[in-house]
């Protein structure tokens, strides 16, 4: 039970098992972009509670382990086609992403557990969430009370579970300009509008969104908000090369809802500028590893550039 001291995410969305298939051979690990990012705030101190669909098979019993290992809180909910499975098949040149049954009829059912859980944490994150299912849009809604003052959305839309892309932007939309921030990348702004990050964020202020993170990959990352200029940051230079992009979105998010547990939203230009530098710091890390699983940078002797340590209590 999370006390009234203790500053908390909940995490609502996917968890799953990647398999990658490469000319080499296959492998997987539990992933999902809600579980990366609610793993990746544990490893930043952070005290994370993760809602997601999951079952009690193989699959299921190695999300819920892997789960434990990092600390992570998992509130499942009934998984009716057991636990969702991502194929990503390079094989051939371009990934191709397959998804089984579970994930395409993905469902999310609320318990007493789940909204107790929801009411008690300071923040509620929402990453790649069926937004094109209006009954699951509405149960979410119901769920959150405040959201202005405590909710976190990312769309993360994947092709391959997309049903109604127009019900999906609209609903998308909607809950974006009443929330506390927005998280969009540019392959977001691209598959739901056919537009650039800058005018997919743009479209989202526009709409009522008060604060946009904006991801780019290789461009770096932007915090822009109604009537301020656009702050923006360049992607982190570290030693060593670049190995796998697959989790810096969702290391990114954890970075800015960390600093938004330990300091509240940024106001000023100074403010986003930290946030976005720890932020890219972080990613950068994610990247110089393999899988998805959020890497902090070594940090120098003497250099204020190192990302802080953060305490589940700091921040106001």
């Amino acid at each position: 039970m999370t006390s009234q001291t203790t500053r908390s995410v909940v995490v609502i969305g996917d968890a799953l098992i990647d398999e990658l298939r490469e000319p080499g051979g296959s492998q997987s690990f539990p992933g999902g972009a809600a579980l990366n990012v609610a793993v990746g705030l544990t490893l930043l101190g952070v005290p994370a509670t993760l809602i997601a669909m999951v079952g009690d098979d193989a699959d299921g019993l190695r999300i819920k382990d892997f789960l434990s290992h990092h600390d992570v809180e998992l509130l499942a909910t009934p998984a009716p086609y057991g636990t969702a499975r991502a194929v990503s098949d390079r094989t051939n040149g371009e990934p191709q992403y397959v998804f089984n049954q579970a994930a395409r009829h993905r469902t999310l059912v609320y318990q007493s557990v789940h909204r107790a859980a929801v009411e008690q944490a300071t923040l509620v994150a929402v990453s790649c969430f069926p937004f094109d299912d209006q009954i699951e849009v509405d149960a979410l809604t119901a769920l959150i009370d405040q959201p202005q003052r405590r909710l976190v959305i990312d769309p993360n839309p994947r092709s391959g579970m997309l049903v109604n892309r127009e019900l999906f932007l609209a609903n998308f939309t909607f809950l974006a300009a009443r929330s506390l921030l927005s998280k969009v990348g540019d392959d977001d702004a691209r598959l739901l509008a056919d537009e650039d990050l800058h005018a997919f964020s743009r479209r989202l202020l526009e709409a009522g969104a008060s604060t946009v993170l904006a991801t780019a990959g290789p461009e770096g990352a932007s915090i822009l908000r109604a009537l301020r200029p656009e702050v923006h940051h360049p992607v982190a230079e570290l030693p060593g090369p670049i190995v796998d992009t697959m989790g810096a979105g969702d290391a990114t998010l954890s970075s800015v809802l960390s600093t938004l547990i330990r300091h509240g939203m940024p106001e000023t230009s100074a403010a986003m500028n930290t946030a976005l530098t720890e932020a890219m710091l972080i990613a950068a890390a994610t990247c110089r590893t393999h899988g998805a699983l959020l890497q902090r940078p070594e940090e120098p002797e003497n250099s204020s550039a190192s990302v802080p340590a953060t305490t589940a209590t700091a921040g106001t």
